[in-house]
């Protein structure tokens, strides 16, 4: 029969090392989801308030001719 005091330390190293793995994906996720949010603000960033207000008016424009 097994010991179960070393069952136990065996059991509990193999889940320190999933949990371990787990942490580390949960790491990566969060660094691959900041990086695709500021990929987005850069984007965003780069229109002048010109160019906003350019393509505000344009919508505006569009919007006000499909109702008509």
């Amino acid at each position: 029969m097994a010991d179960p005091v070393r069952t136990r330390v065996w059991w509990t190293l193999a889940m320190r090392g999933i949990w371990k793995w787990v942490g580390l994906a949960g790491v990566a996720g969060v660094v691959a989801g900041g990086a695709l949010v500021a990929r987005d603000q850069r984007r965003r960033n780069s229109y002048t308030p010109e160019d906003v207000r350019a393509r505000l008016h344009q919508r505006l424009a569009e919007a006000g001719e499909s109702k008509d």
